[in-house]
């Protein structure tokens, strides 16, 4: 049976992670660029970007939401929607640190 051990790994590896499976998604992915663009907007608005239903928008929200990298306020009888920018700060910090781990001209042409 294969299993993780999320205490093997450090906290900075478990966070990244999280953020990387919740924008592992085109959809999450075009989401997140709508809301970036905009100050806030309310659920309607995002499902009239996308070409799926309803109920599949409302999970991809819930996965970024959960990920914490939007943020979710319910003003009756709309949910409003933002980027939480506190934790795409840190994403953007931890996504940049691992791509800067390997820059371009360290990697060896003969490699693999």
């Amino acid at each position: 049976m294969a299993y993780t051990l999320s205490n093997n790994y450090e906290e900075e590896e478990l966070v990244l992670s999280r953020f990387a499976k919740a924008m592992g998604h085109p959809a999450r992915i075009a989401i997140l660029k709508y809301l970036a663009s905009l100050d806030a907007c309310c659920f309607g608005d995002i499902h009239k970007e996308l070409p799926i239903a309803k109920a599949t928008v409302s999970q991809h929200l819930a996965e970024l939401k959960d990920a914490g990298l939007i943020q979710g306020t319910i003003d009756p009888p709309k949910v409003n929607y933002c980027i939480d920018k506190e934790n795409w700060a840190k994403a953007k910090v931890l996504f940049g640190a691992l791509f800067d781990k390997v820059a371009a001209e360290d990697v060896d042409p003969k490699c693999c």
